[in-house]
């Protein structure tokens, strides 16, 4: 059977993409390389709008980056929308070296419920979206070769194999509740409401703007939200003139909490 190779991703600085645009570029390559890559980058809201189905010809290669060590719930609902009709899929999650914890098999679960067949699964690290300085530059050129490697075994397996048993990830079931960290007291906080601020760097070129993925940045004023912050680090990372920071308390001290405790190099897990 000739198959369809497809890359979906969410990915509002880039490490998840890398990721998962390595894993297909490579496979289809081991395929042959005759056919197009289908890419579905879902990061913008509006693409979320969008049906997306597949069929058993399909390998889909699905990433998300990890966010308080589960699927981004802003997502579950466009990643519950998807219909797998027995296509072949990959599920791949990237976090920020503190730890991936249920993601991984949150998003396998979601895609078997969905129609697809998992046949292998990944978790990947990349630069932490709160962090210049934790897991920085990563996916790094080692991490990149661990995605060739990963490749290469779901080649040989989608070939020498007809029928396909359900893979085992770690995680746990029922899945564990989102990570929260602790105030200086030792009490857990809540900052989901805090939002990046702007500084006189800002020179209103609205790139912000058209980056974030939950469409939040107002248009005629970049320092106003309409909307959620999901601290995914675009708007901060990708501003030319660092006009984009945070000085919630909170926000800074478990930021400096992990860029200190989690400074060790975590290495990718594969499942297959």
């Amino acid at each position: 059977m000739n198959r369809m190779t497809n890359a979906m991703y969410f990915s509002p600085t880039g490490t998840t993409k890398k990721v998962v645009s390595g894993i297909i570029k490579k496979i289809s390559e081991n395929i042959g390389g005759e056919t197009p890559i289908n890419y579905i980058d879902f990061t913008l809201p509006s693409v979320r709008t969008n049906p997306v189905s597949f069929s058993e010809q399909d390998i889909v290669i699905i990433g998300v980056p990890v966010y308080a060590g589960r699927v981004p719930n802003v997502l579950l609902n466009y990643l519950n929308s998807i219909i797998g009709n027995n296509a072949l899929a990959i599920p791949v999650v990237v976090y920020g070296n503190r730890n991936y914890d249920d993601a991984l098999i949150e998003l396998k679960d979601i895609l078997e419920s969905n129609g697809f067949k998992v046949i292998a699964a990944g978790a990947f690290i990349g630069e932490h979206s709160f962090s210049t300085t934790l897991a920085k530059n990563r996916p790094d050129e080692k991490d990149m070769a661990v995605v060739d490697d990963f490749a290469k075994q779901i080649h040989t397996k989608i070939t020498i194999q007809v029928e396909f048993q359900t893979i085992v990830v770690e995680g746990n079931q029922p899945y564990r509740k989102h990570y929260m960290p602790k105030n200086k007291e030792g009490s857990l906080v809540d900052i989901r409401k805090v939002a990046p601020k702007t500084n006189s760097n800002c020179n209103d070129c609205k790139l912000c703007v058209n980056v974030c993925p939950m469409g939040s940045i107002d248009g005629e004023d970049v320092s106003k939200f309409n909307g959620i912050c999901i601290k995914c680090g675009a708007c901060i990372k990708k501003c030319p003139t660092q006009a984009k920071y945070y000085d919630n308390e909170d926000y800074l001290r478990h930021k400096q909490e992990l860029e200190i405790e989690f400074a060790f190099r975590r290495e990718p897990e594969l499942f297959i």
